[in-house]
């Protein structure tokens, strides 16, 4: 048994469970319907699936060399993460009959799809962490080609496996948190999540060029 492949799995099932931005867009899209959740955590594995073939393509190396590459990245995933967060917020001032359209726009499979590709899309951590975490499980003396293509893929299987179930469990518990008090509640709290990562997002980028 590969020990190492082992160890990394470990490390990634955990970067991937991890909560943040991509967590937060499919619980909300699974608020809205099953279909809905589980279609977004196809777009957010689409989005790592963009990561991998960027990151072995060496697209990584060039958002470590080019700052300011990076960091216009950085701008337009936050801007990105705020707006979903802004707009599920807003969404909460009007009637009932307002998050109700909003709910039913989502239904569509492009919508939740798009939001979860991009929102996982426009993070450029991810492939700095592919390009930093791969190399170290790569054997010495072995191809680092089809090993990192191995362990690249072993993180979109994970998000495949994990994202979908997290829609599937939420939609479980949906005939509660689907009543309208809890639906306001979760959406002012998904809301608010996603509001304060994307301005987490946004302040880094723009301490860095404060402080050129």
């Amino acid at each position: 048994m590969d020990a190492q492949l082992i160890a990394f799995t470990g490390v990634a099932a955990g970067m991937v469970a991890m909560p943040g931005a991509d967590f937060t867009v499919v619980v909300r899209n699974a608020l809205v319907s099953r279909r809905a959740g589980v279609v977004c955590a196809l777009g957010v594995t689409g989005g790592l699936l963009l990561h991998t073939a960027l990151a072995v393509a060496g697209v990584a190396a060039v958002l470590t060399a080019v700052p300011a590459l990076f960091r216009a990245l950085q701008l337009l995933g936050g801007v990105y993460v705020l707006y979903l967060g802004a707009r599920t917020l807003r969404s909460l001032r009007g009637p009932r009959e307002a998050v109700i359209a909003v709910a039913e726009e989502a239904r569509t499979a492009v919508r939740p799809w798009r939001q979860g590709f991009v929102t996982n899309a426009l993070n450029p951590k991810a492939p700095i962490t592919f390009l930093s975490l791969l190399p170290q499980f790569v054997p010495a003396g072995s191809p680092a080609l089809p090993r990192t293509l191995l362990l690249a893929l072993i993180i979109v299987a994970l998000a495949l496996v994990w994202f979908p179930a997290v829609a599937l469990l939420v939609d479980r518990l949906g005939r509660w948190l689907r009543r309208p008090r809890a639906a306001r509640a979760v959406e002012a709290v998904t809301g608010t999540a996603l509001t304060v990562l994307g301005a987490l997002l946004l302040l880094e980028p723009l301490l860095s060029l404060l402080s050129l």
